[in-house]
């Protein structure tokens, strides 16, 4: 039977952690909103775009769970979290060379599968940082939302005087950055937990586990045309690169101060609460972005309920399989929801748009996305209970999740 391993005497490496999410969601926040515009102005068709952009979700499906399984059997992550941020440095660095579709697509494959590797490893190097403090897991990464917020909002800016090549400048710096933060976080002893024999397989069939897991890909998927074809799709209706850059940091920013009161709200209310809570809310986004792109006040409304539909979402979500995989379950068990949420899902998110783009018009497209918030939402509601989630003895301190005091759907 394994022995819980001794609570490390190491202050918490906080500014070391924070900085690294900083740089690696920066990174989405020079990359996701501008990259689909300079993938564009190559003359590439729709399908193209949806084709390249989807290499990130396609990577996020196949390379985490790989890397994971590694390093949970190894119990060496830093290397493989280094490794991935030189490697993903050196494959961005081929979009300076490259201009026809395939040399894009190479590149594009060949950075994503490397920097798709690091983060659910960066998180459960976090969280075994953390330990008895899960519950400041989301001050930390709230730094992720700030790294976005400068990013989106500098190369907005930076974009409106000059050309969109400048763009490639901002994500190699951004991407030297994560690789910098990656040889300064200093590693963590492996949580040991008494259930952590359990085989990953058995986890992931019980019920609860898989409905989670499948309203997970079915979140991501209802943001592959946000993150496709949103800046895009608001260039269309008029809006300039500095108000598309305001509306993308107006979502994050209202995603920061989800993270600011996560830990008040997991006292308040149930986990399950706030998973039905967050896809409810895409539901309705999506709508409003839809068929409301040419009002100002509705779009703005629609990217405030961005705290819901991904800030809530993501830290209820990982919270939950922190708890269900413990110890050196952990690493796959961040790399499973990273791969079939953000990797499955958003893949057949980005591929769906990419086709229904031009063959549907960008407002069915987007109810699309609706139909794949309500059907997270039906699975939550259905197999997912509070117990599920909340567990028995020892839960608040292996995952901070507080139980509700009076509220429960």
């Amino acid at each position: 039977m394994p022995v819980p391993s001794p609570v490390s005497p190491r202050p918490l490496p906080y500014w070391r952690l924070s900085g690294y999410y900083f740089f690696h969601f920066a990174f989405i926040g020079a990359f996701s909103p501008y990259f689909g515009l300079y993938l564009q102005s190559l003359s590439l068709s729709a399908w193209d775009i949806g084709l390249l952009m989807s290499q990130m979700q396609l990577m996020r499906l196949l390379g985490p769970y790989v890397w994971g399984a590694l390093a949970d059997r190894t119990a060496r992550r830093l290397p493989i979290i280094r490794l991935a941020g030189a490697a993903s440095l050196l494959g961005f660095a081929a979009f300076f060379l490259a201009s026809d579709f395939v040399a894009l697509l190479v590149a594009m494959a060949l950075m994503a599968f490397f920097w798709s590797a690091a983060l659910p490893l960066v998180e459960t190097v976090t969280f075994d940082h953390l330990r008895e403090e899960a519950a400041r897991y989301s001050r930390i990464r709230l730094w992720g939302s700030i790294g976005f917020v400068v990013a989106v909002m500098g190369t907005g800016a930076l974009l409106d005087f000059t050309p969109l090549r400048a763009l490639l400048w901002v994500c190699l710096a951004i991407l030297a950055g994560i690789l910098v933060c990656a040889v300064l976080v200093p590693e963590a002893p492996v949580h040991c937990a008494a259930d952590e024999a359990q085989p990953v397989g058995e986890i992931v069939r019980r019920p609860q586990v898989a409905a989670l897991l499948a309203a997970c890909f079915a979140m991501s998927a209802a943001h592959g045309a946000l993150y496709v074809f949103y800046s895009i799709h608001l260039a269309g209706h008029g809006y300039g690169k500095t108000a598309i850059g305001a509306l993308w940091s107006l979502g994050v920013l209202a995603e920061i101060g989800i993270f600011m009161v996560m830990s008040r709200l997991l006292r308040r209310f149930s986990l399950r609460f706030i998973l039905l809570a967050s896809f409810a809310a895409a539901a309705v986004r999506f709508v409003m972005i839809g068929w409301g792109v040419d009002s100002p006040a509705v779009i703005v409304a629609a990217q405030l309920l961005h705290g819901l539909t991904f800030g809530a979402y993501h830290a209820a979500a990982i919270a939950a399989v922190n708890r269900w995989f413990p110890g050196r379950r952990q690493a796959r068990g961040q790399a499973l929801y990273s791969s079939l949420s953000f990797g499955a899902g958003g893949l057949a998110g980005s591929l769906f748009s990419g086709w229904g783009w031009d063959a549907i018009g960008a407002a069915p497209t987007y109810g699309v996305s609706t139909a794949f918030a309500l059907a997270g939402l039906a699975l939550v509601w259905i197999w997912v209970r509070d117990a599920d989630v909340v567990g028995g003895a020892g839960s608040r301190v292996d995952s901070g999740i507080r139980p509700p005091r009076r509220f429960r759907p």
